[in-house]
Protein backbone atom coordinates (compact mmCIF):
# COMPACT_ATOMS: atom_id res chain seq x y z
CA UNK A 1 0.00 0.00 0.00
CA UNK A 2 1.10 3.62 -0.66
CA UNK A 3 2.34 5.63 2.29
CA UNK A 4 2.77 9.67 2.02
CA UNK A 5 4.67 10.84 5.01
CA UNK A 6 4.38 14.24 6.27
CA UNK A 7 5.40 16.87 8.58
CA UNK A 8 2.72 17.51 11.25
CA UNK A 9 1.59 20.75 11.22
CA UNK A 10 2.54 22.13 7.85
CA UNK A 11 2.15 19.08 6.16
CA UNK A 12 5.28 18.73 3.83
CA UNK A 13 5.98 15.77 1.90
CA UNK A 14 8.75 14.03 3.84
CA UNK A 15 8.68 10.52 1.93
CA UNK A 16 6.58 8.06 0.10
CA UNK A 17 6.98 4.48 0.45
CA UNK A 18 5.43 0.88 -0.30
CA UNK A 19 4.21 -0.41 3.49
CA UNK A 20 2.05 -3.32 4.32
CA UNK A 21 1.06 -2.15 7.98
CA UNK A 22 1.05 1.37 8.69
CA UNK A 23 1.76 2.13 11.93
CA UNK A 24 -1.32 3.98 13.89
CA UNK A 25 -1.45 7.51 15.75
CA UNK A 26 0.73 7.06 18.94
CA UNK A 27 3.49 4.86 17.50
CA UNK A 28 7.32 5.37 16.84
CA UNK A 29 8.57 3.85 13.53
CA UNK A 30 11.65 4.79 11.49
CA UNK A 31 12.98 4.85 8.01
CA UNK A 32 16.76 4.80 6.60
CA UNK A 33 17.72 5.59 10.60
CA UNK A 34 15.49 8.51 10.92
CA UNK A 35 12.53 8.14 13.68
CA UNK A 36 9.39 9.68 13.56
CA UNK A 37 6.27 9.81 15.62
CA UNK A 38 2.43 8.98 14.33
CA UNK A 39 0.37 12.41 15.06
CA UNK A 40 -2.16 11.19 12.89
CA UNK A 41 -3.68 8.83 9.94
CA UNK A 42 -5.41 10.24 6.56
CA UNK A 43 -7.01 7.61 4.52
CA UNK A 44 -7.78 8.64 0.58
CA UNK A 45 -10.47 6.20 -1.27
CA UNK A 46 -11.33 5.83 -4.44
CA UNK A 47 -13.90 4.65 -6.56
CA UNK A 48 -13.86 1.57 -8.36
CA UNK A 49 -16.64 -0.52 -9.96
CA UNK A 50 -18.76 1.33 -7.91
CA UNK A 51 -17.07 0.38 -4.78
CA UNK A 52 -14.44 2.53 -2.68
CA UNK A 53 -11.33 0.78 -2.42
CA UNK A 54 -8.27 2.45 0.37
CA UNK A 55 -5.73 3.87 -1.74
CA UNK A 56 -3.21 5.44 0.17
CA UNK A 57 -2.71 6.59 3.83
CA UNK A 58 -1.01 9.57 4.65
CA UNK A 59 0.71 9.68 7.85
CA UNK A 60 0.88 13.20 9.58
CA UNK A 61 4.52 12.68 11.66
CA UNK A 62 6.81 14.37 14.17
CA UNK A 63 10.45 13.79 13.73
CA UNK A 64 11.27 11.82 17.30
CA UNK A 65 13.59 9.50 18.76
CA UNK A 66 11.64 7.21 20.99
CA UNK A 67 12.77 7.60 24.54
CA UNK A 68 14.68 5.75 26.88
CA UNK A 69 11.88 5.36 29.04
CA UNK A 70 8.85 4.75 26.87
CA UNK A 71 6.66 1.46 27.76
CA UNK A 72 3.58 -0.35 26.35
CA UNK A 73 0.82 0.66 28.48
CA UNK A 74 -2.68 -1.11 28.23
CA UNK A 75 -3.66 0.43 24.82
CA UNK A 76 -0.14 2.38 23.10
CA UNK A 77 3.18 3.75 24.20
CA UNK A 78 3.97 6.00 27.15
CA UNK A 79 6.33 8.09 28.47
CA UNK A 80 7.54 7.71 32.26
CA UNK A 81 5.85 5.78 34.76
CA UNK A 82 2.94 4.31 34.16
CA UNK A 83 1.71 3.30 37.99
CA UNK A 84 2.58 6.92 39.04
CA UNK A 85 -0.59 9.29 39.81
CA UNK A 86 0.76 12.43 37.81
CA UNK A 87 1.80 10.71 34.81
CA UNK A 88 -0.40 11.72 31.45
CA UNK A 89 -0.29 8.29 30.16
CA UNK A 90 0.65 9.88 26.74
CA UNK A 91 3.58 9.11 24.19
CA UNK A 92 3.79 12.98 23.71
CA UNK A 93 3.72 13.81 27.50
CA UNK A 94 5.50 12.35 30.64
CA UNK A 95 3.79 14.35 33.17
CA UNK A 96 2.44 17.59 34.59
CA UNK A 97 5.32 17.69 37.94
CA UNK A 98 8.18 16.75 36.12
CA UNK A 99 7.81 16.87 32.06
CA UNK A 100 11.35 16.48 31.52
CA UNK A 101 12.15 13.74 33.41
CA UNK A 102 13.42 11.33 34.56
CA UNK A 103 10.56 9.82 36.72
CA UNK A 104 13.04 8.59 39.52
CA UNK A 105 14.29 11.67 40.61
CA UNK A 106 10.63 13.50 40.60
CA UNK A 107 10.08 14.51 44.60
CA UNK A 108 6.40 14.17 43.38
CA UNK A 109 5.69 10.31 42.29
CA UNK A 110 3.08 8.88 43.55
CA UNK A 111 1.40 5.58 42.86
CA UNK A 112 -1.89 4.79 41.98
CA UNK A 113 -4.23 2.92 44.38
Amino acid sequence: MLIEIRQFGSEQPIDRLEMEDPPHPGRWFSIDSRSFLVMQRRHRYGLRSGRYELRSVVLLVKPQQQPNDARWFRHGWVIGDPGCRFNARSPLLRCAVLPEGPCERCVHREDVS
